[in-house]
């Protein structure tokens, strides 16, 4: 990111709390349950947050099928920047589980093992690198004012970003990732497992590259600015999510028991998962 980690500190908090209310005004969204001050003997004061994300018509026909219709995944994150631990659970599928363990650090990826990891780990690790400006979004998420090879800072004069310009631009940051998805279910888990990381290259592509084209609107912002903001989106995507919630409720109470099942949704723009 062409970003300091102090600046996308900020830009990230912006940038998932602007997402995740812009994603709910589609079907479904994200419901922040919990966001509160945490302290940890190792990695010192932090903020802990747990959401349910709401995603149900956002899968694929596959999965839809074996889904109860109203459907919630439980992410619960601990934040103590620049190290982040974040975990995702399922009630209603408990062999699913993904976790991620975050560090942020002032370079361009060059750090072999940022998040120190095994011997053995490390033979297994498979390393991919995302590139906000050249990597190949799909085309339902592409806005050109969002595109890093086209977007100019207003306030900073940085970008558009160029071939090469994670060895040429300064400054510059790198969001280190270490995923663990697992799905143990027999006949699927190769498949699901396959999709989650697929889905969580997805969502941090498109996430970063919003942090950077968003870079105006957050820039001036103080860590106590955008906590406050943070704070008003969350209430208003509750708000969002909580009148379907009870709208889908009625319209499921309301179909008699002869009446055929329904078909699932297409999978419409997937939500945000929020890495805090």
């Amino acid at each position: 990111m062409p970003l300091t980690t102090e600046e996308y500190r900020i830009g990230q908090l912006y940038m998932i709390a602007r997402h995740s209310h812009e994603q709910s005004d589609n079907d479904e969204g994200v419901e922040v349950v919990e966001n509160t001050v945490c302290e940890d003997p190792v990695h010192g004061k932090g903020q802990y947050t747990e959401k349910r994300i709401h995603l149900s018509s956002k899968l694929p026909y596959w999965i839809q099928s074996i889904l109860p219709r109203i459907f919630y995944v439980t992410e619960k994150a601990w934040n103590y920047y620049p190290f982040t631990i974040t975990e995702y659970t399922c009630s209603f599928i408990p062999k699913f589980h993904i976790g991620i363990n975050t560090r942020y650090e002032d370079n361009n990826g060059s750090t072999e093992n940022c998040l120190g990891l095994s011997p053995i780990e490390l033979i297994h690790r498979e390393v991919d690198f995302v590139d906000i400006a050249y990597d190949e979004i799909s085309a339902k998420h592409y806005k050109e004012e969002e595109d890093p090879k086209y977007f100019q800072s207003k306030t900073t004069g940085r970008g558009p970003l160029v071939e090469g310009w994670r060895d040429t631009t300064q400054p510059i940051m790198c969001s280190y990732k270490l995923v663990h998805a697992s799905f143990e279910v027999w006949g699927m888990q190769t498949r699901v497992e396959d999709f989650i990381h697929r889905c969580i290259r997805d969502i941090l592509l498109l996430g970063h590259r919003q942090a950077f084209a968003w870079i105006d609107e957050w820039h001036d912002m103080t860590l106590e600015d955008v906590r406050q903001y943070e704070q008003k989106m969350q209430a208003e995507t509750n708000e969002k999510v909580r009148l379907k919630n009870e709208l889908e409720e009625k319209q499921t109470t309301g179909t008699p028991s002869s009446s055929m099942p329904t078909t699932p949704k297409s999978p419409t723009q997937r939500s945000w998962f929020s890495w805090s």
